[in-house]
C-alpha cells in the first residue's frame, strides 16, 4: 500500500530554513513523480515544487523558486523540500503527493497526484 508521512515542520523565524522530508513506503520512487503542495487557511491549495520520477526534471512555483529546492534520496526513500529564506507568507500546511509515471516532467496540479500524505505545518513568525 502507497503511503505517503510527511515532517521537519514547525515554527522558524524569517529569514530562517527548514528541510521538510517525505517518507515513502509501499512503492519505489523511479516509478513516481512527487509533489510538495502548501494550504494556508482561507487560501486555495498551491503546488509548490514537483520532481519528476526520472529525479532530473523539477518544476518550481514562481513563489519559491531560488529559495526551495525539491530532492529525494532513493536509499532512504524519501524526498526533501528544502526551505531557504522563509516568509510569512510561506505559512501553510505542506503536504507531499504521489503519481506514477511522469518520467520526463512534473506538473504542480494537484490534480495530477493521485496519493497524499497527511501534511505537516510550517508556521513563518517573528
Amino acid at each position: 500500500q502507497l503511503q505517503l508521512v510527511e515532517s521537519g515542520g514547525g515554527l522558524v523565524q524569517p529569514g530562517g530554513s527548514l528541510r521538510l522530508s517525505c517518507a515513502a513506503s509501499g512503492f519505489t520512487l523511479d516509478d513516481y513523480a512527487i509533489g510538495w503542495f502548501r494550504q494556508a487557511p482561507g487560501k486555495e491549495r498551491e503546488g509548490v515544487a514537483c520532481l519528476s520520477s526520472s529525479g532530473e526534471t523539477t518544476n518550481y512555483a514562481d513563489s519559491v523558486k531560488g529559495r526551495f529546492t525539491i530532492s529525494r534520496d532513493n536509499a532512504k526513500k524519501a524526498v526533501y523540500l528544502q526551505m531557504n529564506s522563509l516568509r510569512p507568507e510561506d505559512t501553510a500546511n505542506y503536504t507531499c503527493a504521489a503519481t506514477g509515471g511522469r518520467w520526463g516532467l512534473c506538473l504542480l496540479a494537484a490534480t495530477d497526484f493521485t496519493s497524499w500524505g497527511q501534511g505537516t505545518q510550517v508556521t513563518v513568525s517573528s
